[in-house]
């Protein structure tokens, strides 16, 4: 097997993530909007981290980071930190059961909400509720319905 083969699942998985959060919801909803990349950036460092990791995760967030006009680097800061605390912690989420992995999600959601605050705070002033918090949460609720089809597709593309 060569080393690009599944390569273009990954590439569509991220596509589709992206597409999910520049999809424009009410107000209301707009803070129960799941990460969706930052849930693509967890699941693929957990399933394969000897090919996506930090320097995938800058790359994926410097795009994103363009997609939604945001400072540049923030999300790329932000997933690259996410994506080394995942790999030093891989290795025990990959064998916790589905509602443990949902708490780490959400621990690792939140730090990833953390940093993008203290990013967010460091170049401008931005205010903040305590609704900012809430993605952390939906991600973690749809954690399981996301390791699914992620599952199937890793397995439909032979993604190693």
């Amino acid at each position: 097997m060569s080393r690009s083969e599944g390569n273009g699942a990954i590439v569509f998985a991220f596509f589709v993530a992206y597409l999910l959060a520049i999809t424009t919801l009410p107000h209301l909803l707009e803070f129960l909007r799941p990460e969706w990349v930052a849930l693509l950036v967890v699941y693929w460092v957990i399933a394969i981290p000897h090919r996506v990791g930090v320097i995938v995760a800058w790359f994926v967030g410097l795009f994103h980071d363009v997609l939604v006009g945001a400072v540049l680097g923030q999300h790329a800061m932000s997933l690259a930190i996410l994506a080394y605390i995942t790999f030093v912690l891989h290795m025990r989420i990959r064998v916790f059961p589905m509602w443990q992995q949902s708490l780490s999600v959400l621990l690792l959601v939140g730090v990833y909400l953390l940093s993008m605050l203290i990013i967010q705070r460091t170049v401008t002033l931005s205010h903040w509720t305590l609704w900012y918090w809430l993605p952390a949460v939906s991600s973690a609720l749809v954690w399981p319905w996301i390791v699914l089809p992620l599952r199937w597709l890793r397995k439909q593309y032979g993604v190693n």
